[in-house]
């Protein structure tokens, strides 16, 4: 059994039925170097320290686009319109589609990111 926590309920999946995000099987991408990587981002301190990580681990445009895709979810939570979306962060309604398809049955990512970062912010 694999355990996945989602909106505060934990879900049980067996192994043998995997769960497809994004065209992936999520189980065939971790790894010794996927799990090295996220120890590694979990690691940096500053906001300085990840942008120079970041700027060094990936191009301008690849973090733009993920920055703009959890602007896409924090608004969406917030219960801005497609249209409002759009036209704040220059998103397509592909991918406001995808990221609400993600929010609603994702791996919870979005969910965590959003509510340590409220926590935070208050």
């Amino acid at each position: 059994m694999i355990k996945y926590q989602w909106d505060n309920q934990v879900i049980f999946i067996r192994e043998e039925f995997p769960i497809f995000f994004g065209g992936d099987v999520i189980r065939n991408v971790q790894d010794d170097y996927m799990d090295q990587f996220y120890k590694a981002i979990l690691s940096l301190e500053t906001l300085e320290d990840c942008y120079s990580f970041f700027e060094d681990v990936a191009t301008v445009t690849e973090i733009k686009a993920l920055a703009q895709r959890f602007q896409v979810a924090k608004m969406l939570k917030e219960g801005y319109t497609y249209q409002d979306i759009e036209e704040k962060t220059g998103a397509s309604t592909a991918t406001i589609s995808r990221v609400k398809r993600f929010l609603h049955y994702g791996a919870g990512g979005y969910e965590v990111a959003l509510k340590k970062l409220n926590q935070k912010e208050q």
